[in-house]
């Protein structure tokens, strides 16, 4: 039960890592990980955002390279 729960708490934390990269990379918002002092703190939200720019990208190229997605002008 409780590696259940941690595999579902791991899960949500990359997907709100990846839904923070598609912010990023839609709007160019992006967290400040140098407003953060300590280095070591600094260093894990780096690598956690890191994660959602990974999984967003590999996303995004799989959409890319589907039949099933078109790329419709924007408006």
């Amino acid at each position: 039960m409780a590696l259940g729960r941690l595999f579902h708490y791991a899960v949500d934390a990359v997907l709100v890592s990846t839904v923070l990269a598609g912010i990023r990379q839609s709007s160019g918002f992006a967290i400040q990980t140098s407003t953060i002092s300590d280095p070591t703190l600094r260093s894990l939200a780096e690598r956690y955002l890191g994660v959602g720019e990974t999984i967003f990208n590999v996303a995004q190229a799989s959409a890319m390279n589907s039949e099933f997605f078109r790329k419709e002008p924007r408006k």
